[in-house]
């Protein structure tokens, strides 16, 4: 049996920022609130809740004059402005790109243009852009909700970073014909498009797949969906754990995938994992 890796799996640069100052706040803080879990990953966020690090739902949660980071997500303007009020130590981790669309959305806002957000709107990401055009942005990620927005004069697009690319192209063509005045900004990450990329091509090159990320990341839950395109067995886990019942006889070559929420220790210990169990079916 052969177990491939694709190409840029696991951790992308602003998760690792993001944990890695997590870690080093707690290692000299008593405490240390995040809005919200700081990545979409139980493993990492296990390890950081026992070091000390408290998540909360919302700003008005956390007491004055205490360190609040913020996650990766990104969050709307009024947030930043209620924890300056209580004299709070913002440690702002919002992804770079995150912060690229919050920066575009606002820019052609105050310029007059409808904000069009393709993307999941209950995710905490584009809830954080649509507080930066004062929760006034049109949200939807399908191509029949593109089909039903009628004719606007001046809109800017963007999308949520973790979005399909051929999702966000879709639309835009339709999109396209319905705006006079329209500025498109593909605003989808460059972690996620390699990752897509990658996993896609690993998917059409092997009999099994193994997506290995939190059930509630988006960006892994849009390589699940990317990859049981390629390859019908396509298997979506957390950790090592979520691999049962799998008959490894049948899978010569088994390519392995994972978020950008997904650190390396979980999947090396889904690999060996996949290893054990090969080796003793074969007993």
């Amino acid at each position: 049996m052969n177990i491939v890796i694709a190409d840029n799996s696991g951790f992308c640069f602003g998760v690792n920022r993001a944990v890695d100052k997590a870690y080093a706040e707690l290692a000299h803080s008593e405490k240390l609130y995040s809005l919200g879990p700081l990545i979409h990953n139980p493993e990492v966020i296990g390890n950081l809740t026992a070091m000390g690090l408290q998540i909360i739902e919302n700003e008005n949660e956390c007491t004055c004059n205490q360190k609040v980071l913020i996650r990766t997500h990104g969050v709307s303007k009024d947030v930043y402005e209620v924890l300056r009020r209580k004299n709070d130590e913002i440690i702002d981790m919002t992804c770079p790109f995150v912060k690229r669309v919050q920066h575009i959305a606002n820019k052609y806002y105050k310029e007059g243009y409808k904000v069009i957000i393709i993307g999941n709107k209950n995710h905490p990401e584009v809830i954080g852009v649509n507080g930066w055009v004062d929760n006034s942005a049109i949200i939807f990620e399908s191509i029949d909700e593109a089909k039903q927005i009628n004719s606007i004069d001046r809109a800017c697009i963007v999308a949520q970073t973790t979005l399909k690319e051929e999702t966000f192209n879709e639309i835009v063509g339709i999109l396209t014909d319905k705006v006079k005045d329209i500025q498109i900004f593909n605003t989808i990450c460059n972690a996620t498009r390699e990752r897509q990329r990658s996993a896609f091509e690993l998917s059409k090159k092997v009999d099994m797949m193994v997506i290995v990320g939190g059930y509630n990341s988006s960006n892994t839950k849009k390589l699940y969906e990317i990859c049981k395109e390629n390859c019908k067995n396509t298997f979506f886990i957390e950790n090592k754990s979520d691999l049962t019942d799998i008959d490894y006889k049948k899978y010569n070559n088994i390519g392995i995938s994972a978020g950008a929420s997904t650190p390396d220790w979980v999947i090396q210990e889904v690999i060996e994992s996949i290893k054990d169990a090969s080796s003793n079916s074969k007993m």
